[in-house]
């Protein structure tokens, strides 16, 4: 009998100290790749230029600050604040393209800006949000005439309605949550006719990839990043809720049935295809995969998705990105370009560079970060 609870002891200490190695090596990878991108844009006030100059406020490097964010959550450092800080303050703490703007890409940049101002209470961190928020809600979308018509492709989902969210939780005005809300029903239900699918948990990216379009196996077009920006979304937007609010438990309902559409496309690699349910372009993709991971961990660590069905999906995603996208300095390959569908930034490779680096690092970021904490919590469990 001693000898049983000996080696009972024994397997526990050994599972506990591999949790606690596997998570240092989580937050060290995550760390190296992070190190990696600020090394090389060292100084984030210059703009990018990809073919033509753009200011740094852009919606790739937005999603970058967010990623920043989170890593800071779970390792604290004054720099990545500094960093953050004086990209902001050069543009202002405004929205690109200035306050007027109703494009979600322009919007991205407000997320962070909002969450400095919960950190530091500055006043010039919120304001020209706020006037942004508040000038959109007043007009509708010159292109299609509906006040809800804004968000007319799924990547604007995490672009835009997040900030709304936080803007909610600031002020306690239900009016962003409420306008929110209606924006994302418009693009759920009546963009293209819908461009949620829910039969199977997936989104078309706009109404050009709705049937008929198919691609040429005959399959839906389902781009894996486009879907993983919702997903993000809607992790993101609960993030903001109170879990007995009405709105909430609507956007949980949706990232359930995503979760399980996700899970079903999973590769047996561990990662996803740039064409989820398709043959065409059947490869390793980095962005879609980290994006997925971080809505899973989130979904476990929060209690909405069983662990016994999803912790193993997050084990083999990390293990994925770690092994066949991580380099030594800490550059992620497998990484796809700017578009919109399968087809775009192709072809993909361990060494080619993206057209931009900064969007997918921070995809990597939100990833990395909510699977350390996924692995912090069950350590402590």
């Amino acid at each position: 009998m001693k000898r049983i609870v000996a080696l009972w002891g024994a397997l526990l200490l050994a599972t506990t100290l591999t949790a606690q190695n596997t998570a240092q090596q989580v937050l060290s990878t995550t760390q190296k790749v992070n190190n990696y991108f600020m090394a090389k844009y060292a100084d984030p006030t210059l703009p990018t230029n990809v073919k033509k100059v753009r200011p740094s406020n852009l919606w790739t490097r937005a999603v970058y600050y967010e990623g920043l964010m989170a890593l800071n959550e779970i390792d604290p450092q004054e720099r990545y604040l500094d960093y953050t800080d004086r990209w902001a303050a050069f543009h202002q703490w405004t929205p690109r393209n200035g306050i007027k703007t109703g494009d979600a890409d322009d919007q991205c940049c407000e997320q962070t800006y909002m969450m400095r101002y919960v950190q530091t209470g500055k006043q010039e961190m919120l304001s020209p949000t706020l006037q942004n928020l508040d000038q959109q809600m007043q007009k509708a979308n010159p292109k299609n005439q509906s006040l809800y018509g804004w968000w007319t492709w799924i990547d604007a989902i995490q672009m835009a309605m997040p900030a709304y969210m936080q803007a909610y939780k600031i002020t306690g005005d239900k009016k962003y949550r409420d306008h929110a809300m209606q924006m994302y029903r418009w693009s759920r239900n009546e963009c293209g006719g819908g461009l949620f699918n829910e039969k199977d948990g997936l989104w078309w990216r706009d109404a050009d990839y709705v049937p008929p379009y198919k691609e040429p196996d005959g399959k839906d077009c389902y781009w894996s990043r486009g879907n993983g920006w919702v997903y993000a979304a809607l992790v993101r937007c609960m993030n903001q809720l109170d879990k007995k609010d009405p709105a909430y438990k609507e956007l949980k309902k949706d990232f359930l049935m995503m979760s399980k559409g996700l899970l079903a496309c999973q590769r047996e690699d561990g990662f996803w295809n740039p064409s989820l349910v398709s043959s065409n372009y059947a490869m390793t993709e980095t962005s879609g995969t980290a994006l997925f991971l971080y809505g899973m961990a989130w979904g476990i660590r929060n209690g909405l998705l069983k662990a016994k069905d999803y912790r193993g999906a997050c084990d083999r995603a990390w293990a994925a990105m770690e092994k066949a996208s991580v380099h030594s300095d800490g550059f992620l390959g497998w990484m796809q370009g700017t578009g919109k569908d399968p087809s775009d930034g192709q072809p993909l490779s361990y060494n080619r560079v993206p057209d931009f680096e900064d969007y997918g690092t921070g995809c990597f970021l939100l990833g990395a970060t909510e699977y350390y904490k996924l692995l912090t919590k069950f350590k402590n469990s």
